[in-house]
């Protein structure tokens, strides 16, 4: 983590938001990462997200594994809780977390690594309880922290940046969210903001589980010829399928393209989705249609990127488990702690 503190500097003509809060006030410490990261832009647009949604700071949960990615929630939002956690093990933390107070807005920032190597399992329960939080993966398809080797994600046949040749098959997040159930599936480009802030938004205000991957560029070590997580690659190569627009719930929606061509979305707290089918022949409220979709296009050597899946109606960690509606640590202590011989009765049904 940074602790180095970015110099305070009031600009007084800057927009405010609803809370009377600048853009500059949802920053945090100076980034230690290489000149030209994908993850910086990444931070970026979390930053612009989280501003324009008018999210109080000290509402937000900040978590993170191990690795370069794992970095990042030292970058945003200075006034927030934030927990850095071991190597794979956040999703665990954000699980607890969550379960005590689901009144707060959680934001889980991960690495194709963190997410895909040592921690896939308890990624893929988090998504399989669909914990109500975004879980961001920057993948960059390398292990930036011990030196470019490649990651779970790194594609068949790809390079490394001396040459070597990877010949094991990836790890794709995206499809193994679709297989597992997830609720909510989107891929970005760390270098298309315009796309990247609206899935950002439309991740945080999901209620459910929010898989948001990030192709984000390693520019010292995956950003040359050969790589399929570089730069030019990915901007060659990508196939938008869905776009998304996010639609505050104070503000009307005025007009959807006609014909068919836009889905608006309602999401549990009134604010609205609209998905541009870019791709005509795309469906992002079929499972099966849009893994098959992902799939083909993948086999052609495409990224398909934008609001991937969405489903609204799946119910949410707290929901499946009947869980109290308020947090835990605003409990009575008795009813919290009710004592031995209670706890004796729970345990005799599992007996």
């Amino acid at each position: 983590m940074s602790f180095m503190k970015k110099p305070k500097v009031s600009h007084s003509g800057l927009p405010r938001n609803e809370l009377g809060l600048s853009i500059r006030d949802y920053e945090g410490s100076m980034s230690t990462l290489c000149a030209g990261c994908g993850h910086d832009s990444v931070t970026a647009a979390l930053i612009q997200a989280i501003w324009e949604l008018n999210i109080q700071p000290h509402r937000i949960v900040k978590m993170s594994g191990i690795g370069c990615s794992s970095k990042t929630p030292a970058y945003f939002v200075e006034a927030a809780h934030g927990i850095n956690a071991v190597h794979g093990r956040m999703p665990s933390i954000a699980t607890g977390a969550n379960a005590a107070n689901r009144s707060l807005h959680y934001i889980g920032i991960s690495g194709d690594g963190d997410s895909l190597s040592i921690g896939l399992g308890q990624f893929v329960h988090a998504l399989r309880r669909n914990i109500n939080m975004l879980y961001l993966i920057e993948n960059n398809g390398v292990y930036g922290l011990t030196k470019g080797q490649f990651s779970a994600s790194a594609d068949q046949g790809s390079t490394a940046k001396k040459g070597e040749v990877n010949r094991q098959p990836p790890i794709d997040p995206v499809t193994l969210a679709l297989a597992l159930g997830g609720s909510f599936i989107a891929r970005g480009f760390s270098g298309d903001k315009d796309q990247l802030v609206p899935l950002i938004k439309a991740g945080l205000m999901h209620n459910g589980f929010a898989l948001l991957d990030v192709l984000s560029p390693c520019v010292t070590f995956n950003d040359h010829e050969g790589s399929t997580k570089s730069y030019a690659h990915t901007r060659h190569f990508d196939l938008p399928a869905a776009q998304a627009d996010f639609i505050p719930r104070k503000i009307p929606i005025q007009a959807v393209t006609a014909g068919g061509e836009a889905i608006p979305v309602a999401l549990h707290d009134g604010s609205t989705v609209i998905l541009k089918k870019v791709a005509k022949d795309y469906n992002p409220m079929n499972r099966e249609e849009a893994y098959q979709y992902i799939q083909k296009h993948r086999d052609g050597g495409e990224i398909v990127t934008g609001l991937l899946y969405i489903n609204e109606d799946q119910a949410e960690f707290h929901a499946l488990n009947d869980t109290v509606s308020g947090a835990l640590r605003d409990l009575p202590y008795p009813e919290l702690c009710p004592g031995a011989a209670v706890l004796e009765e729970i345990q005799q049904l599992y007996r």
